[in-house]
């Protein structure tokens, strides 16, 4: 297993916000985490990202804790948030250059790598721009392009449909199967479903703080007792049997 969580509790207070969280996500395969807002997706990747500690329980990636190695741990993911978070002094060039440098890769390899995904994302005349005078969907895509700049184990992606036009979208789910073909473990938090149906080889669902249900669509259908149902239609009555599943 690429990424591996067993019994993870946390949250921001004494009352924990997930409780026992247990999922794996292997190599080569793209798992969507899915759950209403409030369900415990931002806590869990939070935790799985290092900016949380868990009250109890365990997060590896290819094996490695973050308390045991923290470095190694933090070069073995590559962290798209929701929200775009970028140096308002710093060109998109100089972000790339930054990535390199915090993962320590050389800068003339970053740079051809980067190279690539600013062509996908069509920002090849923006080498030099600051962020100011990026759009929202523009921001998101220089986040997707640090990232898949990057040969990691893992790749934890959160709402990467947001702010995106329909060619940025196509081009990202382009690169996802690049990347899955080429070995990465990926995590998707998502609340576009149909999207996630036809993507995601393996779902979380989240509910209340607990994971209620794991697998492939067939898993979940046999789960839920709804053979033949969709994403929608299965994440629907999750929320209704939340409380009993």
């Amino acid at each position: 297993m690429t990424l591996e969580i067993k019994d993870l509790t946390g949250g921001y207070t004494a009352v924990p916000v997930i409780q026992e969280v247990t999922f794996s996500v292997k190599a080569g395969e793209l798992t969507g985490l899915i759950g209403l807002n409030g369900a415990g997706k931002s806590t869990t990747i939070k935790h799985i990202i290092g900016l949380m500690m868990p009250f109890s329980g365990q997060i590896t990636i290819e094996g490695t804790s973050l308390r045991n190695d923290p470095e190694q741990y933090r070069q073995s993911f590559a962290f798209v948030p929701e929200t775009p978070v970028l140096y308002e002094e710093l060109t998109l060039r100089e972000h790339i250059e930054v990535t390199a440098m915090a993962y320590q890769m050389p800068l003339e390899k970053a740079m051809e790598r980067a190279n690539r995904y600013v062509k996908a994302f069509r920002l090849e005349d923006k080498m030099e721009w600051f962020p100011a005078f990026f759009s929202k969907g523009m921001k998101q895509k220089v986040m997707l392009v640090c990232a898949f700049m990057l040969d990691a184990p893992l790749y934890v992606i959160d709402e990467p449909f947001l702010g995106l036009d329909p060619l940025g979208i196509h081009t990202f789910l382009e690169i996802i199967r690049e990347k899955k073909a080429a070995g990465a473990a990926i995590l998707m938090s998502t609340h576009v479903l149909s999207s996630a149906e036809r993507e995601c080889d393996n779902f979380v669902l989240l509910h209340q703080g607990e994971v209620k249900v794991t697998g492939n669509m067939t898993d979940l259908q046999n789960e839920l007792a709804m053979p033949g149902a969709t994403l929608d239609e299965l994440y629907i009555q999750l929320t209704k049997e939340g409380d009993v599943l």
